[in-house]
């Protein structure tokens, strides 16, 4: 599933190590891996809940980060680039490796745990609002109409999902609080990164922010979670390696192939498409039945990310 926001906010660096100019849209050879990438993090969102059914919490995601770091730092070394964190860059890395991955996997893992998983695709993909909203507070960029708009429409959709967890039957609010503060610390960390720049290759630095940001987890699950492991059964052994391969590894290969061939405005088209992909792998796989709030809540949060992840038509003079 993000890595994200911040995956995104770092692909000219990603293009300028790896010598490449993106074209004006995606060629068609990569259609493929867009379809690999959007189904691959939309499904890993029920494959989240089906592993917590037989794995803790703090387990999961310590194999999940592992697992990543490794398949990302393999990637980087075969393509050939840099590795090596550059002199006086480790305090920005650790900072933003906090929010974007420990905070962020913890928060995500135990919010899909209390949630439809549905209904936590669509709360965690308000990320890119918070972005705005604290950019324009912390390094000041202007919230443009276009930007206002989209924070409207996205905080009017989850709204609605927060306000069903206070007021439903089966409600769950500490849940949706979960995934909230989840996508709230990964937009932290995306201001951070605009704020401390690392100077690496996206790949590069992905893997540094998993392998710095899981160790943590590593640690806490063996804190927490000591003496509650059990032999896996069937589906919870198919969510962990379903997210161990395909969400932390294939899917962040997939980025990436996507993000140096394309413009950040095409790569993000994906994104929009994740979390309805998630509402509906999670009726497929899991049975969930979202009622009105969920589908009203999943119109507002793609437009919303409409406005402001996909960069408006230039004007032609």
């Amino acid at each position: 599933m993000r890595i994200v926001p911040s995956r995104g906010t770092l692909i000219a660096t990603e293009h300028r190590f790896a010598g490449m100019t993106a074209p004006h849209t995606l060629p068609r050879s990569m259609w493929a891996t867009l379809a690999l990438l959007t189904l691959g993090w939309g499904l890993n969102w029920p494959m989240i809940k089906m592993a917590l059914t037989g794995v803790p919490v703090w387990t999961f995601r310590a194999l999940c980060v592992a697992a990543g770091a490794v398949g990302m730092f393999l990637i980087a070394r075969l393509s050939g680039l840099r590795i090596a964190v550059p002199e006086g860059q480790w305090p920005g890395m650790l900072l933003t490796a906090f929010f974007n991955v420990t905070l962020w996997n913890i928060f995500i893992a135990y919010g899909v745990h209390l949630l439809p998983s549905g209904r936590s695709a669509i709360l965690a993909y308000t990320m890119p609002l918070w972005v705005v909203l604290l950019s324009a507070l912390f390094l000041h960029e202007r919230i443009t109409v276009r930007r206002l708009l989209g924070l409207t429409l996205g905080m009017g959709g989850m709204g609605l999902l927060i306000g069903g967890e206070f007021v439903g039957s089966r409600s769950s609010p500490a849940g949706a609080l979960f995934v909230v503060s989840a996508a709230l610390s990964w937009a932290v960390g995306t201001v951070l990164m605009k704020r401390f720049p690392i100077s690496l290759p996206t790949t590069s630095f992905t893997a540094w922010q998993l392998l710095l940001g899981g160790a943590p987890i590593m640690v806490g699950a063996l804190g927490v979670d000591w003496g509650t492991w059990r032999p896996l059964t069937l589906k919870p052994a198919i969510g962990l390696g379903y997210n161990m391969i395909v969400g932390f590894v294939i899917c962040h290969w997939a980025w990436f192939q996507i993000a140096k061939g394309a413009p950040a405005g095409v790569a993000s088209l994906s994104t929009l498409m994740i979390p309805v992909v998630g509402v509906f792998s999670g009726m497929l796989v899991l049975g969930e039945r979202p009622g009105w709030e969920e589908y009203a809540a999943l119109v507002l949060v793609i437009l919303a990310l409409a406005t402001v992840v996909v960069p408006p038509r230039p004007v032609r003079r």
